[in-house]
């Protein structure tokens, strides 16, 4: 018999003996895993037959479903015994019901994630039990309530009142450090609470905030990149507001300019030497956008803006990871084909979107269809349509009937 038994419940069902991992029951009998998770997430209570069919036989069909459960309990107990000949006298026969108990020197991280919280929640705790408390937490908390395992539906609900807890108790662990001014230690709080929620935006603004606080801009920068691709590859959209915001707080940590009129314009000179179109982030091309409007609106001026969108042919799918490689090559062609004072910034996954101050009405059209053959000529047999739209901007906005038709 062993020492101890360890039940893993978060992230994946696994079965740790003497802190051996053994996968042994998932692979013989997922059923039976399934069986074993639902009881020890009604934590000893004793569970109605019926109410084992109707969760884990829910759309199956059994002549004698009584006898299933039977069959399955009892293979079940022999399976578990070859894991360890203690572990068959965990599954408990109640009259008409079935219960799991726990054994001596057996953990469930389950249960004790919960009476974390339930501890926390008193309003007694002190400050180094609390961090003590926190600690364990993100340790015994590697991602979500079984959601790497089949037929786990019917925990769902208890899963999503863990993850908000989680959420909550991070929120209150960074509270904590910032007090004492420990942002190394919310770095480190945020990159593992990321590994459980990668979208959530208050801990990626957390994280930066932080890098930005021990002098890591750098990285600070690095993680707002990867939070842009995170919304074009999965979700299909921009940033939030709040992230497009804190990317100028980025950009603007850690330069210390000298009050010095040379020294400012050497600064500001720096890229100067670049050349083709300006590539930004969303966040900027809109400030460009509403600076270029204003100077519409003050000297009558016009200027023009493009949308170019690639897709596949009929409606076809295209992987996220074929998408970015053909938007990288354009965005390449579209810095050599269009001017310096051109601004670029990708609108959305498959959308970059084109300040045009140099253009009129007559040579708009043609830098796109320059643009367009360019395209054509790297990806001759890509199977993408290339789509444009070009029109003029005035002090009043974009007339829509302004706008050049769709070119493919």
């Amino acid at each position: 018999m062993a020492d101890s038994i360890r039940i893993q419940m978060m992230d994946r069902f696994t079965i740790y003996i003497d802190e051996k991992k053994t996968d042994h029951l998932v692979a013989k009998s997922k059923k039976g895993a399934a069986l074993v998770q639902y009881l020890i997430l009604n934590e000893g209570q004793p569970v109605p037959n019926q109410k084992l069919l109707n969760t884990l036989w829910d759309e199956e069909k059994s002549q004698n479903p009584e006898n299933a459960l039977k069959t399955l309990v009892s293979r079940l107990r022999v399976l578990m015994n070859q894991i360890d000949p203690s572990l068959g006298a965990c599954l408990v026969s109640d009259r008409g019901a079935y219960h799991w108990q726990c054994i001596d020197g057996m953990t469930i991280d389950l249960y004790e994630i919960d009476a974390i919280f339930s501890r926390l929640a008193q309003n007694d705790v002190p400050t180094s039990e609390q961090v003590r408390l926190y600690n364990q937490l993100m340790e015994k908390y590697p991602g979500d309530l079984l959601q790497h395992s089949e037929q786990n539906e019917w925990a769902l609900s208890k899963a999503t009142t863990l993850h908000n807890k989680y959420m909550a108790a991070v929120y209150a662990y960074i509270g904590l450090l910032k007090e004492k001014n420990q942002y190394a230690e919310i770095v480190g709080v945020c990159r593992r609470a990321l590994d459980v929620d990668s979208f959530d935006d208050r801990l990626h603004m957390e994280l930066m905030a932080a890098l930005i606080h021990i002098n890591r801009t750098g990285e600070a920068l690095v993680q707002y990149k990867h939070v842009v691709q995170l919304n074009y590859r999965y979700l299909g959209v921009q940033p939030s507001a709040d992230l497009q915001e804190f990317y100028k707080q980025i950009v603007s940590a850690g330069k210390t300019l000298d009050f010095n009129l040379e020294a400012i314009r050497n600064e500001l000179r720096e890229s100067g030497e670049q050349r083709g179109a300006f590539v930004c982030e969303y966040a900027v091309f809109k400030e460009i956008f509403n600076l270029q409007m204003r100077n519409l609106e003050r000297l009558g001026a016009t200027m023009f803006l493009a949308i170019i969108m690639i897709s596949p042919y009929n409606d076809q799918e295209i992987d996220s990871i074929r998408q970015d490689n053909i938007m990288s090559g354009l965005l390449d062609i579209l810095r050599k084909n269009l001017r310096k004072g051109d601004t670029i910034t990708r609108f959305a996954p498959n959308i970059y979107a084109l300040l045009l101050p140099t253009v009129n009405y007559n040579t708009g059209g043609m830098v796109l269809e320059r643009i367009k053959r360019s395209f054509y000529k790297s990806y001759p047999n890509s199977n993408i349509v290339f789509n444009y739209r070009v029109g003029p901007l005035s002090s009043k906005g974009m007339p829509k009937d302004d706008m050049l038709d769709p070119r493919e």
